[in-house]
């Protein structure tokens, strides 16, 4: 078990949650094997009925994930000053307990990076956790562009790289966080709800690719509202489809509402990449997807657009909403 430092976060009163996981029987979370032939398909019907799905035999070496994992929860053992000195998120940086600037909060500090610049990083061996970074980054957007290119095959699409060149571009706007959530012992006083760690909310991007240490905290919402928990499964990542993707499939796909839940005993440790489109992309439908006189759900806007404002919202708001089309009556 990885035990860090006494967390700065602790200095702030707790945020709980009064909807815990209530699915009586909740279903299995898809599992995708992306060496089988079939995994396209597999891939499709999981967006379609979750937005989230998990991925094995994904091709990520495991001593990328480690060395990072390490990186990682040497740096969030820094105390304060020290991680503080990589910068303040106004976005990208070091932050904690407050997530973005619309007052929400969480039992959480983290780090925020751009995935295309050198990042500041305060550690004893910065170069160490940069290489530690990039190699895990570049491993991750391979794989990202693979599954992004096997939905493009699922979806008839062409040409099949629809999808993923909007990561590989040089002006991508894919973000890359690193989440740490320390144990919270107030989770054993309270039965009736959770000690939240991040509030509910989707992802505004095209996909994200989440991975974490053996703890679990990981909530999702289903199409009924109800909340299961994921089991965590540390060689394994996990898939949230996007608002973008969402807009790009007119609603086939649906961006999956998730959170964490503070545990008590344990540190949670998570690494995710935000798949983003270079900041000048129109979103909108596409046009191959569209069935007969199918009607667009959505207006057009770029990913500047649409980032601005989700970023001035808070978590748990309905971000597409501003740009859903009102229909004639």
């Amino acid at each position: 078990m990885v035990i860090l430092s006494k967390p700065a976060i602790e200095q702030f009163s707790y945020i709980r949650n009064k909807q815990p996981a209530t699915a009586l029987f909740p279903p299995l979370i898809p599992i995708v094997d992306l060496s089988k032939p079939d995994s396209k398909h597999q891939i499709i019907k999981a967006c379609e009925e979750f937005g989230f799905f998990k991925v094995i035999n994904h091709g990520v070496p495991m001593e990328f994930i480690s060395k990072l994992e390490s990186e990682a929860t040497e740096f969030f053992s820094l105390p304060l000053s020290e991680k503080e000195k990589t910068g303040q998120p106004k976005p990208y940086g070091y932050g904690n307990k407050r997530i973005g600037p619309n007052g929400d909060v969480g039992w959480v500090e983290y780090l925020l990076l751009m995935t295309n610049q050198d990042p500041n990083l305060a550690t004893e061996n910065p170069e160490s956790f940069r290489v530690a970074l990039n190699n895990y980054m570049a491993a991750v957007k391979k794989m990202a562009c693979e599954i992004l290119e096997m939905v493009a095959d699922g979806l008839k699409i062409q040409p099949r790289n629809v999808l993923s060149k909007l990561m590989m571009d040089e002006q991508s706007d894919s973000v890359f966080r690193l989440n740490h959530y320390p144990p919270c012992p107030d989770v054993l006083q309270s039965l009736n709800d959770n000690v939240i760690g991040f509030g509910e909310h989707t992802d505004p991007q095209i996909i994200s690719v989440l991975r974490s240490n053996n703890t679990s905290g990981l909530q999702i919402s289903l199409r009924d509202g109800s909340w299961i928990s994921v089991p965590p499964d540390h060689h394994s990542f996990f898939i949230n489809v996007g608002d973008s993707l969402q807009v790009m499939t007119n609603g086939r796909f649906k961006s999956v509402k998730h959170r964490v839940v503070a545990n008590s005993a344990k540190s949670r440790l998570s690494m995710i990449y935000f798949c983003g489109p270079p900041l000048s992309e129109k979103i909108a439908p596409l046009p191959c997807l569209m069935r007969g006189d199918q009607q667009s759900l959505y207006k057009e806007f770029t990913w500047f657009e649409y980032k601005r404002s989700a970023y001035t919202s808070r978590l748990a708001d309905n971000r597409l909403m501003h740009f859903e089309k009102i229909a004639a009556s």
